[in-house]
């Protein structure tokens, strides 16, 4: 018996993400994540400049503290690039304040 668990709801402060690769854990399959913008906590001991050079280690670190479902380390360490980076994305975007969002958007 397959599951999708994909969110159905995006807070205005969260971005959807559809990954390329669904994870699987055991008979689900998870297509879709949903990643909400962290709080100053959840980046504790996470250096802003690797987030905002997307580095790998602090991208696995702090995406299971904002995602719905909430991502495991183990599937964090088992995704694709493509979609390890289309959450690097969307963390940096969080990031950023919203006149230089909008400036890059122009």
């Amino acid at each position: 018996m397959s599951e999708n668990t994909n969110p159905t709801t995006s807070p205005d402060n969260g971005a959807t993400i559809t990954l390329e690769t669904p994870i699987q854990r055991g008979d689900q399959s998870i297509t879709q994540i949903l990643l909400r913008r962290p709080m100053a906590g959840e980046l504790r001991g996470v250096s802003l400049s690797e987030l905002s050079q997307l580095d790998v280690g602090a991208i696995i670190k702090v995406a299971p503290r904002i995602s719905i479902p909430t991502l495991t380390s183990a599937d964090m360490n088992s995704m694709g690039p493509a979609d390890l980076m289309q959450i690097g994305a969307e963390i940096l975007g969080f990031l950023l304040p919203k006149g230089v969002k909008a400036s890059l958007e122009q």
